[in-house]
């Protein structure tokens, strides 16, 4: 029988994924998995635990948590030269991640996802010794996702994010220099934010990069120029629809390899959670993990890429 370990954040979802936790791993148990689980205990746990799974030779890793929890398996996963499949189970506030892949908030939904087995190859991000999902960037609106109380995110969800952003915006109005090198191109100037996504949900926001394809070797990359405050609104207003790529201050385009310098001082955002300082090199490591996605989403990304090969050739 395969094995699978459950690595879980007990204090998502307000406690609710910790309750239902026996029929999560019965119902591993009867798809055919021999599933055990594991509770994090603080920052770092959830790679630490993801990585040991590895060594011991376990077949499937199931995050279960919010993005922060993800990305810290992801980074358990990344280094190894044999990897797991892995699989997610969303508990935390936004769940950007597996919002973009279309699995369900619903914890026995997403098990049943993981039962069916439908998976794709996904790119990784890394800078560094960092690995990142689907999610790097940079400007002091982007802090915001981690600066959020996270006991305000139990209390109130998502409209704590908004919260914050609202006594961040005072921000807008310092500079940030950047020079950014994508593949063969330089931007150099001003900037509000910076994403670099393997997806096209970002902060809920369900067609931020729209362009962006989970295994097609490449970062979506989108630059927002110096914005006014109330220019900045607008073009959040905008983004909310999907609206926002017509905007003469945006720069929105793909890279393999893509480069940050910074002539202020700036926080690196990996998948939501701090990642240091700039400079750094974001490197796309294609079809680096195989992980299990939803029917919908497979079929999906099979059609897309057969569109990318036939233009192409």
């Amino acid at each position: 029988m395969k094995k699978a370990r459950l690595i879980y954040n007990p204090m998502a979802g307000k406690g609710k994924l910790q309750a239902q936790l026996p029929q999560l791993l019965h119902r591993l148990n009867e798809g055919g998995y021999d599933a055990s689980a594991y509770a994090t205990k603080g920052p770092g746990d959830a790679t630490e635990e993801a990585s040991r799974a590895v060594d011991e030779g376990y077949d499937l890793i199931i995050g279960a948590g919010g993005d922060g929890t993800i990305s810290e398996v992801i980074n358990g996963i990344a280094p190894k030269p044999k990897r797991p499949k892995f699989a997610i189970i969303p508990a935390g506030t936004t769940n950007d991640f597996a919002r973009s892949l279309g699995i369900p908030k619903n914890y026995l939904k997403a098990v049943e996802i993981i039962v069916d087995g439908y998976e794709i190859p996904i790119d990784i991000g890394k800078t560094d010794d960092r690995y990142f999902a689907y999610l790097a960037g940079g400007g002091r609106i982007t802090d915001l996702s981690y600066e959020t109380s996270s006991k305000l995110k139990r209390v109130i969800g998502r409209a704590a994010y908004y919260l914050q952003a609202i006594k961040m915006l005072p921000a807008i109005r310092k500079k940030q220099l950047v020079r950014i090198e994508y593949d063969d191109n330089v931007f150099e100037g001003d900037v509000l934010l910076f994403f670099i996504a393997n997806t096209s949900s970002i902060a809920g926001f369900e067609k931020l990069t729209p362009d962006a394809m989970i295994n097609d070797g490449k970062f979506d990359l989108l630059i927002a120029k110096k914005l006014t405050i109330a220019n900045f609104i607008r073009l959040v207003l905008l983004a909310f629809r999907g609206k926002h790529l017509n905007s003469k201050q945006l720069i929105y385009t793909k890279a393999s390899s893509i480069k940050v310098e910074t002539q202020t001082d700036m926080n690196i955002n990996l998948d939501g959670e701090n990642g240091g300082k700039f400079p750094c090199e974001f490197v796309n490591l294609p079809q680096h993990i195989h992980m299990i996605v939803p029917k919908q989403y497979y079929e999906k990304n099979q059609q897309m890429l057969n569109k990318e090969q036939e233009q192409v050739l």
